[in-house]
């Protein structure tokens, strides 16, 4: 795997600002593509339903607005069928990366489109840091998301289906998720950690069994925050201090996850370099390449292109060789399969000349096949 994500949530990456033309959006479409292609990587992880809206001409959500400018309006054209089609004829994998619970990044619910299934239905939403996102508590909510895309898988040839960190939301001090109410009607006497673990457990099971069933030759992943806990929490920990730990705050029990089968392949976000002392880069390889062992589930290492360079960062990520050590380092676990890297505008700036390094130093060879 030499994989990039290109993220549409705020224009991040794709496109480069609401409201361009068609033919602009798939100009730098097709520009994302030749620079992944002429770095010999082999897949785009593309953001396709980055806020619970549809970068296709999806039956259960509204076009988004980081296209046009204003949600629910037709681009014009079919983003994501295009992308898969340009993507194969370039010998790249595409994989519809999709944000399960997000509904907005801000919180004005009479600001969605009206048809939006979150202005239909008040009761699935939460308030949270300023955002708005669906409750992970309510069934209904598990049946719209598994339904939204899914529709993408059955619709498009596409290589996978793909998740990202975010299920339950990062935490916001001095704030708590208010799911009070979905609790009380479907807690089922489970503590409240265990049931919202349950609850994104529940909905990674379905989504995999569904990709099986939908489209057998397509792949379903995620790619989580790269600490599951913390060796002080649970002795099957790895050996790290982190403030945020997927399992606790996230209620997402990735190591489940890769124990029972229900997802294809893992690519922890493994966004700090080697010998960082909450979270070692070296420790959290070595700590996932143990978790895949012999289970059938596939790993790729998350990488931090953006911090190459970035003067914010620490004096490890001003170093040029940085992220093609991290390599070196995936390349001694035979249970690594490749890398992903975050994100397409950091590929494409390219500070220090740090991806160009990694890419002489470790992708000097075409890519393999796809």
């Amino acid at each position: 795997m030499r994989g990039l994500w290109a993220a549409s949530v705020a224009n991040t990456d794709w496109p480069s600002k609401p409201g361009l033309s068609a033919d602009a959006q798939y100009a730098e479409l097709a520009g994302i593509l030749d620079m992944a292609a002429r770095n010999r990587l082999n897949a785009v992880f593309l953001q396709v339903r980055p806020a619970a809206d549809a970068f296709w001409p999806s039956p259960c959500e509204p076009w988004s607005k980081y296209l046009t400018g204003t949600q629910g309006r037709d681009p014009g054209w079919d983003p994501l069928g295009t992308a898969v089609e340009e993507a194969h004829r370039r010998g790249l994998q595409l994989h519809a990366w999709c944000n399960p619970y997000r509904i907005s990044t801000d919180d004005r619910l009479d600001a969605l489109h009206p048809a939006h299934p979150a202005r239909r239905n008040p009761d699935w939403v939460v308030r949270h840091g300023g955002r708005l996102y669906y409750d992970p508590g309510v069934p209904e909510v598990r049946e719209h998301v598994v339904e939204s895309v899914l529709d993408a898988v059955g619709r498009y040839p596409l290589d996978g289906l793909h998740f990202d960190d975010y299920f339950y939301p990062y935490p916001v001090k001095g704030q708590r998720f208010d799911d009070d109410a979905s609790y009380d009607a479907h807690g089922g006497g489970l503590g409240r950690s265990a049931w919202r673990r349950r609850n994104v457990d529940l909905l990674v099971e379905e989504v995999h069994d569904r990709v099986r069933r939908t489209r057998p030759e397509a792949v379903f992943g995620v790619s989580p925050f790269g600490v599951w806990r913390n060796r002080s929490a649970d002795p099957a920990g790895s050996e790290t201090t982190a403030g945020v730990q997927a399992y606790d705050d996230l209620y997402a029990d990735v190591r489940r996850w890769i124990r029972e089968g229900w997802v294809d392949y893992v690519a922890p976000q493994l966004y700090w370099q080697i010998g960082f002392a909450a979270a070692d880069y070296r420790v959290l390889v070595d700590w996932w390449a143990r978790q895949v062992d012999g289970t059938g589930v596939r790993l790729y290492v998350g990488e931090a292109v953006y911090r190459a360079g970035d003067p914010s960062q620490s004096a490890a990520w001003q170093d040029p060789a940085e992220l093609s050590r991290h390599l070196d380092l995936c390349g001694r676990h035979p249970q690594v399969g490749g890398n992903i890297h975050y994100n397409a505008t950091a590929v494409h700036r390219d500070r220090l000349k740090a991806f160009s390094r990694l890419v002489r130093d470790h992708y000097a060879q075409a890519a393999p096949a796809s």
